[in-house]
């Protein structure tokens, strides 16, 4: 969500955090549902390897405007749930991107109230076009 709002860089860098958020889990497919906002030219670029240092990632990020930390954040919560398995090793490294990035406890409310209402949507859509 709002990924196509990050810069070619940011969306380089979120691709980062999020090939380290899958491998946690290892779910690979998931990064297929981000393609359309990030963009074929950024994907082609791209390597789909993990960072040398998720640590110099996380800091790059640090000095981001708080719309763009606030994004990362939205979608990285989102891959997270992708499976509805929220495993600790995917919780802990959440925690550390919201203490990182500064998300107050408010924010991640918030934004993770958006990605359970996406999600809403989503299956009222699928029930919808089922039946």
């Amino acid at each position: 969500m709002f990924l196509s709002l990050l810069t070619k860089k940011e969306k380089l860098k979120f691709l980062d955090l999020a090939v380290y958020m899958i491998d946690i889990d290892v779910e690979k497919k998931l990064i297929s549902r981000i393609y359309g906002e990030i963009g074929r030219e950024i994907v082609e670029e791209y390597t789909f390897s993990k960072s040398d240092s998720i640590d110099d990632t996380i800091d790059y990020f640090k000095d981001a405007n708080q719309a763009v930390k606030n994004i990362v954040f939205l979608n990285l919560v989102s891959i997270s749930m992708e499976d509805d398995l929220y495993n600790t090793l995917e919780h802990l490294f959440l925690e550390r991107i919201e203490k990182e990035l500064g998300i107050t406890a408010e924010k991640r409310k918030d934004l993770m109230q958006i990605v359970y209402d996406e999600r809403d949507v989503r299956e009222k859509a699928m029930r919808v076009i089922k039946y």
